[in-house]
């Protein structure tokens, strides 16, 4: 196990980190170019996007990272090594609880709210406009805990 550790963290500080750059193109010119252009074609952007990103590498590492977040928290219970363990269970779950779960939890659906909507009626409007504002902000948070996950699982590395 000694030697299987430094691999699932050096793993998981690249796939979050990598997670964070994806989230962060998001949040800082993405949906700021869709906001600028009409209505119906930033919908029509967005669900696009979010059809393709389902079956894109992009799943590939998403869920995987979980799965090894949750592996990481379980050998740091289970070999306990102090500080090296906290950081380990800390960077575990900024990923799994502010990434993943939010993930599922509100951007999903407003995702899936979004693919109900096209057009440029009053309705579409209104949910597009408070989509880019609430989807963004969890998309914020999203980007700083996976962040800070790369950065727990960097930091558990160097005092193993």
């Amino acid at each position: 196990m000694a030697f299987i550790l430094p691999i699932l963290l050096v793993a998981a500080a690249i796939g979050s980190g990598l997670i964070a750059g994806i989230f962060f193109a998001f949040s800082t010119f993405i949906m700021t170019a869709f906001a600028r252009i009409p209505p119906e074609q930033g919908i029509a952007a967005m669900n696009s996007i979010n059809v393709t990103i389902v079956r894109s590498p992009f799943m590939l590492l998403f869920i995987p990272v979980a799965i090894l977040c949750i592996a990481i928290a379980v050998m740091a219970f289970m070999d306990w090594r102090g500080n090296a363990s906290i950081w380990m269970i800390g960077g575990a779950a900024a990923y799994i609880f502010a990434s993943f779960i939010s993930t599922i939890a509100f951007n999903v659906p407003m995702n899936d709210a979004l693919a109900n909507v096209s057009g440029n009626g009053s309705e579409a409007v209104t949910l597009w406009n408070r989509y880019l504002s609430d989807w963004t902000w969890w998309n914020h948070v999203r980007t700083l805990a996976s962040l800070a996950s790369a950065i727990a699982f960097v930091r558990a590395l160097m005092i193993l």
